[in-house]
């Protein structure tokens, strides 16, 4: 009898030291469990802000004295090349069909034009800075020749247009302007009977074998303008300078 209580008390022991170690070896799995990154499932969002993590990216950047950013506006603008427009009319140099319209009686109300046909040529003087222009042309009206001696100034960067007809033999006021973005006008004052009034002369260059010019006046002081000239010239085929 002694002896079977014996045995059952070993084994009661035995069983409870298993448990304990089963246990503990339970915990310890745990506890590494917690200590590895767990795969996220979709849609989980994960921060770790205890863990290190190395560096991917890095960026470094320097100022020189050079660098737009440090350089004011003003010196900007003065680091930029002055604009040269001594070669606007370069487009225009050689031979052209010129088809000419110009009414009759300008600023009175009249609706009556006259159309010439004839040529223009124009030649280049001081290498661009200066151009002559010759226009012929003949219509019901008769003969019209005239040219215009186009003069640029380095200093304002405009053109003066100095116009003249050999039937007067005199150089009129000159048109003064300048091009922007294909398109040149020139304006002037001049007296018209017993009237002084506005001229305005607009040349656009349509394409590389044509372009265009319109003359009008105002009686208003520019408020309105009357268009009185039109001319469209197109380039003679191997006619360039």
């Amino acid at each position: 009898m002694h002896l079977i209580t014996r045995c059952l008390l070993v084994s009661l022991a035995a069983a409870t030291i298993l448990t304990l170690h089963v246990a503990d070896t339970r915990a310890q799995a745990a506890s590494q469990a917690d200590s590895v990154p767990q795969p996220l499932a979709r849609g989980d969002v994960q921060l770790d802000f205890d863990r290190t993590r190395d560096a991917n990216w890095i960026a470094l950047d320097i100022r020189t004295s050079a660098s737009p950013q440090a350089q004011s506006p003003a010196a900007i603008g003065s680091s930029l090349p002055a604009p040269d427009h001594q070669h606007d009319f370069d487009f225009e140099f050689g031979v052209w069909k010129t088809h000419l319209k110009r009414l009759l009686h300008p600023l009175t109300g009249s609706k009556t034009w006259i159309e010439y046909d004839g040529t223009t040529t124009v030649k280049k003087v001081w290498n661009g800075r200066a151009n002559l222009v010759e226009l012929e042309v003949d219509g019901p009206k008769g003969h019209i020749e005239a040219l215009s001696l186009r003069l640029y100034n380095p200093q304002s960067q405009q053109w003066s247009l100095n116009f003249a007809n050999s039937a007067e033999g005199t150089a009129a006021i000159p048109s003064i302007g300048e091009f922007k973005g294909g398109r040149g006008e020139f304006i002037d004052q001049e007296s018209f009977g017993t009237r002084s009034i506005l001229v305005r002369f607009v040349i656009t260059q349509k394409s590389p074998t044509v372009c265009e010019f319109e003359q009008s006046y105002s009686d208003d002081g520019g408020k309105s303008w009357e268009l009185n000239w039109v001319a469209e010239d197109t380039l003679f085929p191997g006619s360039t300078e």
